[in-house]
């Protein structure tokens, strides 16, 4: 490709860089076409590069500026490839002299070693990133969208009838999409279609209503773009986003339907109260859970077992919740609930009573005014503290309760006990999503979500880890009836936006606007399966033999299987291996022996990059040895890279990613864990080079710890200042 180089001299780019140095680089880096002028993100400075790309014939453009996170519409040039080389806030705002002993301060001609200046290493920094530049786009290729052969599907799936799902079906219509609802049961509603009433949801938000799942149930039935099938079930889910084949069972026959995108929205189901012993559960008659609860009072009538009249009940919260032995969680609605089942006591008999046992009283929001209006009902007792028994003793159970807010053990004799269960998603156990992936069925599990569906809650609500299929409603968190309602809004739209991305043939997230996919090269493949066992998002399966078969409508462009593949075979148009080498080897390194030191950065572009940006923004001091290169992810390091860069002379490479473990934020999951898991395979690499595994290490950097920056890299180089310089520097 013809390329043109373009350098801005403001932002202080101009009075600390020598520009004719800067475009003599990207010269002898072979771009064909040098220019420079102040504020290239002006209305003026884009008119001259649309300007030199017509005249010139340019095909490829290296915004020499600055950070490619700041005016990416303003170098926007169509049909042309544009690299963003940051000047400004990777070299002038966070590059500086540090001043010696017995200095208040230094310019840049302060000297750093033997006729080295800081200048001269500030320089050599900017340089090196104009190369770098140039060197990526002579490696870049046009990435092409990919339209499947087959025709994608427009039609979204949802699987459960509840009112996320009813409302997830009726969002989709309404967007003029059709929509295909399956519910396991015989009747449309779910648990909400057996409730008395639902804790208001408008303001004063202070009292109960009729339930909305009717009006839902109605809507539902009479939209023509709702296809319903309720008693069914869903057997069988292949293909990918807009390609998916779903089975769907219904008494004793099968049909398939084609299908683009699928929200799941199977709800919940209340914990087993039968492992509750300790609080009568199976022993005494008249302990129930709040489902049971409910249940009779949608029927009209609160009794004990005996068919004796309920003049006084006591409920239990958090019942085998926030407890390690059972659900660790909070299932958050809970405590509504009890407040709403408390009324209805109250509402039966006016002199009845109603007790609440809380270890904390959670009613979310605007929902606290609820709470204060049954604290003012003076036949509702509120109290903290802990159950310590409950016994049956002369037609009464007799419930001991301890650390009370009276600061005294206290026994109430009641005539039923209601434990408030906690929520755990359908999808715990049953065969919900029955994928056939080569991954198998079903969402990935990680420990922390407990069985929900597990997603980057912060950046991607409605994402599963199965691109396409999104969780609404209580499959997602434990939510009150009007926020899963809320949720499955989300979802349905998410899901539309899926089908759109995959009609235009980019990526449906997080890279949205990434039109390139990972391509195989498989003459060279050794089936060792890296590729398919590490995918986070279960896009590939494979042949008998192991070998790969990529779903492009799957993948979210992390790269995750270009960094496990070692035969190097896996590579997409505009991020190759080939790209990055080049990048690599387009670094000058110094004369050895000098003391100047030369380290590669590979830094994930989601949080570990801007937080160097903002770094920059502060004008936090960064050591000037790093050249960093940002990745997709740290899961899309090869282990080529460390070798290229150890063998060109660098003295070491640091890998800043994101926080992996338990309270991981990767946006593509477990890329940080993956490449902590691969710096094995770089200990090898490092052993055949004949140098010191400690030269390339991993470091974890959320997008907020700005100021660790420069402890991890000061650290990191006084570290390699002990082991020397590279044996490499200088061949």
């Amino acid at each position: 490709m013809k390329i043109g180089a373009f350098i801005c001299t403001s932002c202080n780019i101009g009075e600390r860089l020598e520009i004719s140095e800067l475009e003599a680089a990207a010269q002898d880096q072979g771009a064909q076409f040098v220019a420079s002028r102040e504020f290239l993100c002006s209305k003026e400075g884009v008119q001259a590069i649309n300007e030199a790309i017509k005249n010139e014939g340019l095909e490829a453009v290296a915004i020499c500026a600055c950070s490619p996170r700041v005016n990416w519409e303003v170098f926007d040039f169509g049909k042309v490839a544009v690299e963003r080389v940051n000047l400004r806030e990777g070299v002038v705002w966070s590059r500086f002299p540090v001043p010696g002993e017995g200095e208040e301060s230094v310019d840049d001609t302060k000297e750093v070693a033997e006729g080295v200046t800081f200048k001269d290493e500030l320089m050599s920094l900017a340089k090196d990133y104009v190369r770098m530049g140039v060197a990526k786009l002579q490696a870049y290729k046009f990435p092409e969208p990919y339209k499947p052969e087959e025709e994608i599907s427009k039609t979204v799936l949802v699987i459960g009838g509840g009112v996320a799902g009813m409302t997830a079906a009726l969002e989709v219509a309404k967007a003029g999409h059709p929509a295909i609802l399956v519910e396991k049961e015989k009747e449309l509603g779910g648990f909400a279609a057996k409730m008395k009433a639902q804790v208001k949801a408008e303001p004063p938000f202070d009292g109960i209503t009729e339930p909305i799942v009717g009006r839902l149930i109605s809507e539902v039935q009479g939209n023509e773009k709702i296809t319903v099938y309720t008693g069914a079930q869903v057997t069988s889910i292949k293909g990918a986003p807009g390609l998916f084949t779903v089975t769907i069972k219904k008494g004793g026959s099968e049909e398939e339907v084609k299908v683009g995108a699928i929200v799941v929205a199977a709800g919940w189901k209340p914990y087993d109260a039968s492992k509750l012993e300790e609080l009568g559960y199976g022993k005494l008659a008249n302990v129930v859970t709040n489902v049971e609860f409910e249940e009779m009072a949608a029927k009209g009538e609160i009794k004990k077992k005996d068919g004796s009249p309920v003049k006084s009940v006591l409920f239990v919260q958090c019942a085998g919740q926030r407890d390690e032995n059972h659900l660790p969680y909070c299932s958050s609605v809970c405590c509504l609930v009890s407040l709403k089942q408390a009324k209805y006591v109250r509402e039966l008999d006016p002199e009845a009573k109603a007790y609440i046992i809380y270890k904390d009283m959670r009613t979310v929001g605007i929902y606290e005014n609820f709470y204060r209006n049954m604290q003012d009902d003076p036949g509702i007792f509120l109290t903290k503290g802990e159950i310590q028994g409950i016994a049956e003793e002369d037609g009464k159970l007799v419930v001991k309760v301890d650390q009370t807010l009276f600061g005294e053990e206290m026994e109430i004799p009641v005539d039923m006990v209601v434990l408030a269960t906690g929520m755990v998603p359908a999808t715990a156990e049953d065969p919900i999503i029955p994928l056939e992936y080569r991954q198998g069925a079903g969402f990935p599990e990680l420990e922390l979500f407990y069985g929900f569906a597990d997603s980057n809650y912060i950046c991607f609500p409605y994402e599963t880890r199965r691109t396409g299929i999104y969780a609404a409603g209580a499959v997602h968190q434990p939510m009150t009836i009007f926020q899963a309602m809320e949720d499955a809004t989300g979802a349905a739209l998410k899901a539309l936006q899926c089908l759109k991305a995959i009609e235009m043939g980019h990526a449906v997230h997080p890279r949205t606007w990434d039109f390139a996919y990972p391509e195989w090269d498989l003459k060279m493949c050794t089936q060792c399966k890296r590729c398919t066992e590490e995918c986070p998002f279960g896009a590939l399966d494979e042949t008998e033999d192991g070998t790969p078969m990529p779903n492009p409508t799957r993948c979210r462009r992390c790269g995750t299987c270009f960094g496990a593949c070692p035969q190097r075979i896996i590579n997409f148009k505009d991020y190759s291996i080939d790209m990055v080498t080049q990048m690599i080897k387009a670094c000058e390194m110094p004369e050895p022996d000098y003391g100047l030191y030369r380290v590669l950065a590979l830094v994930c572009e989601n949080d570990a990059y801007p937080a160097l940006d903002m770094a920059a923004y502060r004008r936090i001091n960064l050591p000037v040895a790093f050249r960093v290169i940002p990745v997709r992810c740290l899961g899309a390091v090869n282990v080529s890279f460390v070798k290229d860069a150890m063998s060109k002379g660098f003295d070491g490479v640091l890998l800043l990613g994101c926080k992996f473990g338990e309270n991981y934020q990767c946006h593509f999951i477990k890329g940080s864990e993956l490449a902590n898991r691969r710096m094995e395979n770089v200990a090898e690499t490092l052993q055949q080079l004949a140098l010191e595994t400690e030269r390339v290490t991993m470091e974890i950097v959320a997008i907020d710890e700005v100021e660790k920056l420069p402890q991890i890299m000061g650290k990191f180089v006084e570290f390699l200042q002990e082991y020397g310089e590279s044996p490499f520097k200088g061949w």
